[in-house]
């Protein structure tokens, strides 16, 4: 659950905005990385306007504790393959009510409504905090390492296309891809953390679509995750995504006779994004209990 918590900051992240007209398909081909990123951030509202948001305030509902998925067959020595027996859970994903505020620079206050308590995390952009009552852990933790790394590199309020070079990212070319049908750039960013994650661009409406999440860790491996981005809505001139849904991917095993089931896609719909919000600063100090 707090991995799925955490995630919900770096995917929110991505604001998207104004659709563009379309260019021929030999303009497409000529576009260079930085080309489409300008394109991106002016069909987004623009630079300044931007720079001009230091704070943003998110609610709506996360989809968490469903499965759609079948139980896998497993092998049985002189045996036809069968399904593992497994405790019966809900085929649609419960909606859970949660806030988010983010702050620059790279401040983020999670709140999740979950079986009548307030699970809490707060990160203030070098610590971090987490209260868990669903766990029964009723002390307030800091975050643990790994947790500290994947806050560290959640994405800032407006992404991490504006200001690209500012923030030490280098971003190349990867050709084009479709996604869903539609023609996508595809951009390669190098981060000045190491890490390396992939964007899709709307060909035609120079928009995010689509990106490349942290893998998530099941049966002892990594899969890859994609996330992507649905339903713009005009906010103070910006279009936000207000549908996000998180895919994960199986893996190819060409060596089994047992293909892989996929998850069903994870789900965040977003129901109220306030930009430029008075903000507490108390918020995203260390929690008092």
């Amino acid at each position: 659950m707090l991995r799925k918590l955490m995630v919900v900051s770096v995917i929110v992240g991505f604001v998207v905005s104004t659709a563009m007209a379309s260019d021929t398909a030999s303009a497409r081909a000529n576009l260079s990385a930085a080309e489409i990123v300008d394109r991106n951030v002016q069909a987004r509202g623009g630079l300044q306007a931007w720079r001009e948001v230091q704070a943003i305030s998110w609610s709506g509902k996360l989809g968490a504790g469903g499965n759609q998925r079948t139980t896998l067959p497993m092998p049985t020595p002189g045996k036809q393959l069968g399904k593992l027996p497994v405790t019966p859970r809900p085929a649609a994903e419960v909606e859970l009510p949660f806030i988010m505020e983010m702050q620059r620079p790279h401040k983020v206050r999670f709140e999740l409504q979950f079986q009548g308590q307030t699970a809490l995390q707060v990160y203030d952009g070098a610590n971090g905090w987490k209260f868990r009552p669903y766990l029964n852990r009723r002390d307030i933790e800091p975050y643990t390492p790994d947790e500290l790394k994947i806050a560290s590199m959640g994405a800032d309020i407006d992404g991490p296309l504006v200001d690209y070079a500012a923030k030490g990212t280098q971003i190349e070319l990867a050709g084009i891809e479709k996604v869903e049908d539609r023609d996508n750039y595809k951009l390669k960013l190098s981060m000045k953390n190491g890490q390396a994650i992939h964007v899709w661009i709307d060909a035609q409406t120079f928009l995010e679509t689509k990106i490349e999440g942290q893998p998530r860790r099941l049966d002892g491996k990594d899969h890859p995750v994609e996330i992507y981005y649905r339903e713009y809505r005009p906010v103070d001139g910006l279009q936000i995504p207000f549908v996000l849904e998180t895919k994960v991917l199986p893996l190819p095993n060409p060596a089994s006779k047992v293909r892989e089931t996929p998850l069903p896609p994870e789900k965040i719909t977003i129901e109220k994004v306030v930009v430029n919000p008075k903000l507490d600063a108390a918020l995203f100090a260390k929690p008092g209990r």
